[in-house]
């Protein structure tokens, strides 16, 4: 009876130190998220022609994320990803809002969830221990559009009258894309309803610009 109970919290203890390795790995992936939410918030105060620089500030922290990711991959066992998952979640989320974010300003296009696992350096043969769940993509990329609604009305404060018609079609087409989706986890859902409100602020913003007459006509 003894060596059965021995057995068990010997597992336990095994348990205990995993835990630990992953939260510190975590912990240095969570700092990386919030350095570049950080510096991605400057684009709300920063004039179109200097978001390039900010950019480049950004990318390097993005590209350490490989050895996170890496580091994250040796130290979950095979097959547990989804028994981790959720320690991560938070900040893999965040840095996925980061890498769509750097995207859509750099290109004016969608990150994929493909391409976002590239910018991450990780690995497809990880997908049992370490990898992007298509909800967390999905998080990232809501967040990344309620930036973007401040964006629209912060462009034009700062007298940038093109970025909010850029933004609206962007954000039209994403919640487009959104609404072929069955979302079934409950929080994913009320943050894709969400959107409508960002939306309605970009079109709102848009409206006011085309009204005043501050861009050309479009053809």
């Amino acid at each position: 009876m003894d060596s059965h109970w021995d057995h068990v919290n010997s597992l336990l203890e095994q348990d205990g130190e995993l835990r630990e390795k992953i939260r510190e790995q975590v912990a240095d992936l969570d700092k990386k998220a919030r350095d570049m939410a950080g510096i991605l918030d400057k684009i709300h105060s920063t004039p179109s022609k200097s978001i390039n620089p900010l950019l480049d500030v950004v990318r390097p922290i993005l590209h350490s994320c490989h050895e996170t990711s890496a580091a994250l991959a040796a130290i979950v066992p095979p097959n547990q990803f989804w028994r981790w998952k959720d320690m991560w979640s938070h900040s893999i989320r965040t840095v996925i809002y980061a890498a769509a974010l750097v995207e859509y300003l750099a290109s004016r296009s969608l990150i994929s969830l493909e391409h976002t696992s590239e910018t991450l350096g990780i690995k497809e043969e990880w997908k049992d221990r370490f990898s992007i769940a298509v909800e967390d993509y999905l998080h990232g990329l809501i967040t990344m559009v309620n930036e973007l609604s401040r964006l629209a009305v912060n462009s034009v404060t700062l007298g940038d009258y093109e970025a909010p018609i850029e933004i609206s079609l962007f954000a039209k087409n994403l919640f487009a894309g959104f609404t072929k989706l069955n979302l079934k986890n409950d929080l994913l859902r009320r943050r894709f309803d969400s959107l409508k409100y960002d939306l309605k602020k970009i079109e709102e913003v848009v409206y006011d610009v085309k009204l005043r007459k501050l861009t050309a006509p479009r053809s």
